[in-house]
């Protein structure tokens, strides 16, 4: 069984930052073009952020006077400031061995995407941590808050290892995202679990965690459409389970046919309980992707 080239093995290009300080800056002038006003909520968590002045009245709290303008125009004039609500950004990336093997580009899609995430979650001040996901969902590194921290998440995703196998079940039914900060969560994964019907299952789960939840499927187009014909060896890169066969092209428009009911269901199930599903090509550009996931309606956009 052949399979694709390996991707680089450089995890970030020299000017990967660039260009996700390009992404935001094109996602806040998109956002800025359609804005109807700034996001109010009742939740806990919240940081203050200038909006307008007004004159000043003798009931107003005299600190709140900006001296500055008075200095020029010989006015009273208060500031006004708007809460904005602080999210906690949950990014769960899966580190699988099938995330990886044969095909790297998937493990880094997942882990460019993991930081793109993070790095808006830093720039509009909320809370983000990175999880790894396997057997069990692990966080490896402290929560992080402000811009400046972005390189300790680039270092962090650099860090995680790939292999064994990924059991949803166990981690979406064990994982507790905090509920003292409204959360954002987002899963990627190509969610290959241990049987066909296990991400379906899996997800019920995720629909009882706190805050907006995101999937992003990851796949490699290899995967979608097979180029295999004659006599074959499939290897689970999980389990290393072997199994010969023979292969037609009546097996492989089968096998097509199975995949892509397979991503449908997956859909299906992420809509039925109300959980934002967008499939992640490797092959496609990451910018569109990237920009088509935030004009989506997440808060983590509108919000930061």
């Amino acid at each position: 069984m052949s399979a694709p080239s390996r991707a680089p093995e450089e995890l970030f290009d020299a000017d990967f930052l660039d260009r996700l300080r390009a992404l935001f800056l094109r996602l806040r002038k998109r956002r800025q073009l359609r804005k109807k006003g700034i996001q109010h909520t009742p939740s806990t968590g919240f940081t203050r952020e200038f909006k307008d002045f007004r004159h000043y009245t003798p009931d107003d709290d005299y600190r709140a006077i900006d001296w500055k303008l008075y200095a020029r125009l010989e006015r009273l004039f208060i500031r006004l400031y708007e809460e904005i609500q602080e999210f906690h950004i949950h990014v769960l990336v899966d580190t699988s061995a099938s995330m990886e093997r044969p095909f790297p580009e998937k493990r880094l899609t997942a882990l460019k995407v993991g930081v793109a995430l993070s790095y808006l979650g830093l720039v509009g001040q909320h809370r983000v941590s990175l999880y790894q996901m396997g057997e069990r969902v692990h966080e490896g590194l402290a929560p992080q808050k402000g811009q400046g921290n972005i390189q300790r998440i680039i270092d962090h995703a650099r860090r995680m290892q790939f292999g064994g196998m990924t059991n949803l079940e166990k981690c979406f039914g064990e994982f507790q995202p905090s509920r003292r900060r409204y959360g954002i969560l987002f899963v990627l994964s190509d969610l290959y679990g241990r049987g066909v019907d296990e991400a379906r299952e899996a997800i019920r789960h995720a629909a009882t965690w706190p805050g907006e939840t995101h999937f992003i499927h990851i796949f490699h187009p290899w995967e979608q459409h097979p180029d295999l014909d004659g006599e074959i060896e499939l290897v689970d890169v999980e389990t290393q389970e072997h199994r010969r066969m023979w292969f037609t092209r009546r097996d492989r428009r089968k096998y097509e046919e199975r995949f892509e009911l397979f991503l449908k269901d997956i859909e299906h199930t992420c809509k039925s309980r109300q959980i934002d599903y967008q499939r992640w090509r490797t092959d496609l550009p990451f910018e569109e992707l990237f920009l088509e996931l935030l004009s989506r309606g997440s808060a983590l956009a509108s919000g930061s």
